[in-house]
């Protein structure tokens, strides 16, 4: 057995084992390890691309380059830290009756079946099994929003699925036109649908086709990503399912859903040789930029607060990879791990600061930096590190994706500083009295982790002040093999 079949099966048989055994402090310990393994295991892969290059396993049926395996090891870390912050809180979300223990174990063992989703969807060589293992997560995911079997929780986990069923049917349609054309090139098999192959033989394929392809699986798989107008299944999920899953939800599932489309795109530019496709997602990518940053100042919850910074800062990413120059691609890649780590650790912190006052309504929120000071200002180091505020990361990878517009389309410079500044001006009206404003007389008494939080807003203000040799050289490798293809 390799690293990589310790990778896949890792969570699999875990999560099995959850099935049975999910409900208590030992079954915290057990997802805490699983993922702790899955992080090593996927260093240890990256290491082996970064010093030998792209390979595959199993033959063709799975393989990992540099852009690839940069996803699997950000989403290990992640799913790491998140599962180390869901111990304490989901112990105390069953303390307090929202959870039974059989429906931690359903979380658990959920929990491991949704991350292995992901690395499938991410290391496969297969654009079927690809939207395959979406599916899979998407499915998993559900049941996690809908844990806590409220009214509002069933109907959230149902717009959920309703949306995103619709979405991952138009993503379908999309890969069987993609393969309606590359098998009169490769067969009638699975080469057809082989993504080595497919970037290899980009050219032959039909441009009409590749291109009206593009179009659904833009919808399709945009629809996951969170992108307006598909984006209306995501403030429901991430306002009420569990916090652990908010954070990952943002944190994860909406990369590999960006990964999926950034790989289609490829594709299209190698077989129209035209930017149509770039055009396309750097459009949505300013809609949804507009739209979420606008939606910020009508919100009342804060889950749902920082569900349409996840929207606005998915946009912001969609428009850098539609960009697609090298400097573009690598802006996009380095946003993509600093949001990850910083939005994961704002929904710590909220998950938090919900527990702390036995509400989600940003009204009732006040005065964190009073009684609970390590809430108070995790929530206000955040929001600064999100909005984009020197040193930390968000900085960097804006300000880079800010000179590749102003190199390739000058005109989205104005739109993405209005859109900057709209969210910035959304996020601080909310979070400045619930971080100062006068606490309520009673505030319930929770145990706080918030080890995983500056952990996280620490990464980001590293990746700020100075990008390690190493990783630049990373993002350097990723971001000129997604430009190869189209130009």
């Amino acid at each position: 057995m390799n690293l990589f079949d310790v990778l896949l099966l890792t969570p699999l048989i875990v999560g099995a084992i959850m099935t049975f055994m999910g409900h208590g402090r030992i079954a915290a310990a057990l997802n805490i390890a699983a993922s702790a393994v899955t992080l090593a295991v996927a260093l240890g892969l990256a290491y082996q691309v970064l010093e030998h290059g792209a390979f595959t396993a199993h033959g063709q049926a799975f393989f990992l380059d540099a852009y690839n395996v940069f996803l699997v090891s950000l989403t290990a870390f992640v799913a790491t830290t998140t599962a180390v912050f869901s111990a304490p809180y989901m112990l105390h979300e069953q303390a307090i009756g929202r959870v039974t223990a059989k429906r931690l174990r359903l979380y658990h063992a959920m929990y491991q079946l949704f991350v292995f989703g992901m690395y499938l969807g991410l290391t496969t060589n297969n654009l079927g099994v690809l939207w395959i293992a979406l599916e899979l997560a998407t499915l998993a995911t559900v049941l996690l929003v809908s844990l806590y079997r409220t009214p509002a929780a069933i109907a959230a986990a149902w717009k959920y699925f309703i949306v995103c069923g619709v979405g991952i049917a138009l993503a379908l349609f999309g890969t069987i036109l993609i393969f309606s054309t590359s098998s009169e090139v490769l067969g009638h098999g699975n080469a057809a649908l082989t993504w080595t192959l497919l970037y290899e033989q980009a050219g032959q394929l039909a441009p009409g086709v590749m291109t009206i392809a593009f179009m659904f699986l833009m919808v399709g798989y945009g629809t996951k990503v969170g992108l307006v107008p598909m984006h209306t299944w995501l403030p429901d999920a991430h306002g009420e399912g569990p916090t652990p899953i908010s954070a990952v939800l943002s944190g994860l599932l909406l990369n590999v859903a960006l990964y999926a489309l950034v790989r289609c795109k490829a594709l299209v530019d190698g077989a129209t040789q035209g930017g149509l496709a770039g055009e396309l997602m750097m459009g949505f990518g300013l809609l949804s930029l507009l739209v979420a940053a606008l939606a910020l100042h009508r919100q009342r919850d804060i889950k749902r607060l920082f569900s349409f910074s996840s929207i606005e800062h998915m946009g912001l990413m969609t428009l850098a990879f539609g960009i697609g120059t090298p400097l573009a691609n690598f802006a996009g890649l380095l946003h993509m791990t600093v949001h990850s780590l910083v939005k994961s650790g704002i929904f710590f912190t909220v998950g938090h600061a919900a527990q702390a006052m036995g509400t989600q309504q940003m009204i009732n929120i006040r005065g964190l930096v009073r009684h609970h000071p390590g809430i108070g200002w995790g929530l206000l180091i955040g929001t600064v590190a999100i909005a984009g505020f020197p040193p930390f990361g968000v900085f960097t990878s804006e300000f880079l994706l800010f000179t590749a517009a102003l190199h390739t389309h000058p005109w989205t410079v104005v739109l993405l500083l209005l859109g900057l500044v709209l969210a910035f001006a959304g996020l601080f009206r909310h979070v400045q009295p619930m971080a100062f404003g006068t606490p309520p007389e009673q505030v319930n008494a929770v145990r706080v982790n918030m080890l995983p939080v500056y952990l996280h807003f620490g990464l980001a203000l590293w990746l700020g002040l100075a990008i390690p040799g190493f990783l630049a050289d990373w993002y350097q490798t990723a971001a000129t093999l997604l430009q190869g293809a189209g130009r």
